[in-house]
């Protein structure tokens, strides 16, 4: 049986490892919880960012869709504008010729019966007429030549002639009619162009430099 005074030693290193294993225990849960801590939520100034940055591309993406959608309309509207304005295209092509022939006749002369030819000529002029009118409904429209300024972008020059009374470079003669279709040329006209008359040293010169030629050509 041991002493007062080594129980009172044994009783006193129980409590010590008593607490000591207490505080280890605590310890490691403390370190637990630590360990086991949630993630940081984000803050309400970083989210209301979040939201902005989401609604900036968005209204970007909106508006981007919307041009498109934009240019689709005009591109379709301009397309189906131009299907009207030339879906005749190819029937006033195939009229033309009629016109054409309708004209020549109203330019011969018959001395025989003028007065069979003037009732012909009338009804001729007024067939003519009626096809013009019909057809500039349509957008058709007479291309302008003789004494205007030859345009290689809307007359076909077939020949020149030498000119006194029109400046270089001028329509004298329409030989068949070109027509516009709105804003586009359907066919252009055949024309004759002046050209500037030679003088009688430049043709003395023509001639002398063509004899040289034959001359030369001959030995």
């Amino acid at each position: 049986m041991g002493t007062p005074l080594t129980d009172d030693k044994n009783k006193l290193v129980s409590e010590v490892v008593a607490e000591t294993e207490g505080a280890e225990t605590s310890g490691g849960e403390a370190l637990k919880q630590k360990k086991k801590k949630p993630p940081r939520k984000e803050s309400l100034k970083e989210r209301l960012q979040i939201a902005e940055s989401k609604a900036e591309e968005n209204y970007e993406r909106l508006l981007r869709v919307t041009a498109d959608f934009e240019n689709y309309k005009k591109r379709m509207e301009r397309e189906m504008n131009d299907f009207r304005k030339f879906a005749n295209e190819s029937l006033i092509k195939e009229i033309l010729p009629i016109m054409d022939s309708l004209e020549r006749a109203l330019e011969i002369e018959y001395e025989k019966d003028a007065d069979a030819f003037e009732g012909m000529r009338k009804g001729v002029e007024m067939t003519l007429k009626g096809l013009r009118d019909s057809l500039r409904k349509f957008g058709l429209v007479a291309v302008e030549t003789v004494e205007k300024p030859f345009d290689p972008n809307f007359h076909h020059a077939v020949s020149q002639e030498e000119s006194e009374k029109y400046p270089e470079n001028t329509v004298t003669q329409e030989l068949q009619k070109g027509y516009m279709l709105g804003d586009r040329l359907l066919r252009p006209p055949m024309v004759v162009v002046s050209k500037k008359p030679e003088t009688k040293v430049e043709a003395e010169s023509a001639d002398h430099e063509k004899g040289s030629k034959i001359k030369v050509t001959v030995h």
